[in-house]
């Protein structure tokens, strides 16, 4: 093997675990909203995503419907579960004990596992689309992943704009900071958090769209992507958006790495030794704040 830094399949690498960070940290953005406003932890958040993609799945392949109104409907759809969680789960133990909100989440996640492989089967299912690749040089650069990089930077500035510009995404930056006060300027917390979890969920579903161009469709795909989601948004501090976005592209850089100098295995076990590491060194993540 040539010295890294004249290896052509190294820079390959570095490039294919930056697209890669782009899409885990659009998964982790719809997670690290939800927390930073409602307080809450969807452990069944990749559920969703899996859902999403097999609703883009079956609309596609089976109805015929255009592959961009599939990915549309699918946004939608998750959408809607994200506020039917919030309102018919979240909402009646919003007030009770974390552990109670995380176990609820957690049995909705074994729910959804379970009605995904009756309804579904266990079958792997592929989208079969495929764009090709670019070639620079002597590297080549999946146009698929490149794509939901350009879509995964474009969401998070999005996001950004309507958290900065609109009087909802102010009104949910305030009541992030401060819940008490808000019902006072007279914003119903109860309607911020129907808004932010529909908000979670398109994120979610956005996420299907990327997600169902990369990888085949099955019940446990949210176990693929579930831990490592959710650890993405421990390490950047919960709730923090910009430090789960650094987070993204350090885990997807170890496990890129570690599979170009062993097994794609190895890579992920350096990053969750790094993230258990980083527990110790700075457990309110890396931009979480100490109180």
């Amino acid at each position: 093997m040539d010295f890294p830094l004249t290896d052509p399949f190294f820079w390959e690498t570095v490039i294919q675990g930056l697209l890669f960070g782009g899409v885990l940290a659009l998964l982790s953005l719809g997670l690290n909203i939800i927390f930073g406003v409602i307080d809450v932890v969807w452990i069944c958040y990749a559920e969703l995503i899996m859902l999403g993609m097999y609703t883009i799945y079956f609309l596609y392949s089976d109805y015929g419907v255009p592959l961009p109104l599939a990915m549309l409907a699918g946004i939608l759809v998750v959408a809607l579960l994200g506020a039917a969680l919030h309102y018919f789960i979240i909402r009646p133990i919003l007030h009770t004990e974390p552990i109670n909100q995380l176990l609820v989440t957690g049995g909705v996640l074994f729910f959804l596992q379970g009605f995904a492989t009756l309804a579904f089967s266990v079958e792997f299912r592929n989208l079969g689309v495929s764009f090709g690749s670019i070639e620079a040089g002597d590297m080549y650069i999946p146009t698929t992943r490149l794509l939901a990089f350009i879509v995964s930077l474009v969401a998070v500035v999005g996001l950004w704009l309507f958290l900065k510009r609109t009087y909802l995404g102010t009104a949910i930056r305030a009541i992030s900071q401060d819940r008490d006060v808000m019902p006072l300027m007279g914003v119903s917390p109860g309607k911020i958090y129907l808004v932010t979890s529909a908000l979670g969920g398109g994120l979610a579903g956005l996420g299907a769209c990327l997600l169902v161009l990369l990888y085949d469709i099955h019940p446990a795909i949210g176990l693929t992507f579930g831990p490592i989601t959710f650890m993405v948004c421990v390490m950047g501090g919960l709730g923090n958006m910009i430090g789960g976005f650094i987070a993204a592209f350090i885990f997807a850089e170890f496990i890129a790495l570690g599979g170009f100098y062993a097994e794609i295995e190895w890579g992920y076990v350096i990053a969750f030794a790094f993230f258990i590491v980083m527990m110790f060194i700075r457990p309110q993540g890396i931009l979480g704040s100490k109180s």
